[in-house]
């Protein structure tokens, strides 16, 4: 986003999978962090379906 000189990461097929950061190597790092929670909270149905 020009406007807050950040960069802004989705995970589309993660629901609530989002980030920014001010540097793409952040951004990743940040990103990573994200889908291991997500994934952490999810059932293994959820995880099955998404991996499907």
């Amino acid at each position: 986003d020009n406007e807050i000189n950040q960069f802004i990461g989705i995970v589309p097929v993660l629901k609530g999978a989002h980030s920014q950061a001010p540097t793409l190597d952040e951004l990743y790092r940040n990103l990573e962090e994200v889908v291991r929670l997500v994934l952490l909270e999810m059932s293994t149905e959820e995880k099955e379906f998404i991996l499907s």
